[in-house]
């Protein structure tokens, strides 16, 4: 039996979470496949089209 709005994440309550956002923050590489393929086609794109 769920009680609506109220999720539980083993991970969050383990710490997990806070030690990666803390590494994103301080390597500037982020820890998800979402963040990293923002960041990754930014770099990309930023190289095919910089100005001289």
């Amino acid at each position: 039996m769920k009680i609506p709005g109220l999720s539980f994440s083993l991970k969050r309550a383990i710490g997990i979470t806070a030690v990666k956002q803390k590494i994103a923050r301080k390597t500037g590489i982020p820890t998800t496949r979402q963040g990293l393929e923002r960041k990754v086609g930014r770099s990309v794109l930023d190289y095919l089209f910089r100005k001289k």
